[in-house]
């Protein structure tokens, strides 16, 4: 299936962070123009200025893959249903917007605990904030070097 740049992200949104609130899904959709707009490292490699490029980059978004571990995810980005405020939100991200505490964050997660790892994987980001079950990464040095 084909998708609009908006509508993609307006699906993961959806998926990704549907839950979270509204700031919780505008940190989300952050993160993924951040990636969009990345100017070193792997997502500027990867994702080339591209939303499609970095959302479906193959181990990045949970919500982009139809099977995990070998097994059906019915949580897919496919199987959603986005309403207006997910829309709104792409369109605000699209347009430039950020959440102040996650402005450069490149990575999110959730933990499924009270904690935030201090260092993402590798190192190649540091602990910025927390907005309701995810924690946000901006890039260190060592992301520069990917």
């Amino acid at each position: 299936m084909a998708y609009s740049d908006r509508e993609l992200l307006a699906r993961l949104i959806e998926c990704e962070a549907g839950g979270e609130g509204e700031i919780g899904m505008k940190a989300v959709a952050g993160v993924v123009m951040n990636r969009v707009r990345a100017t070193t490292g792997e997502y500027a490699r990867v994702g080339q200025g591209s939303i499609q490029k970095v959302i479906m980059q193959p181990g990045q978004f949970v919500c982009a893959s139809e099977t995990e571990a070998g097994a059906y995810n019915p949580q897919n980005i496919y199987n959603m249903r986005p309403q207006a405020i997910h829309y709104e939100i792409a369109d605000w991200a699209i347009a430039g917007n950020r959440v102040p505490d996650v402005a450069e964050s490149l990575w999110f997660y959730n933990p499924f605990g009270a904690e935030c790892r201090r260092f993402f994987p590798g190192n190649s980001g540091y602990w910025q904030t927390r907005i309701g079950d995810h924690c946000f990464y901006n890039p260190t040095n060592a992301y520069h070097q990917t």
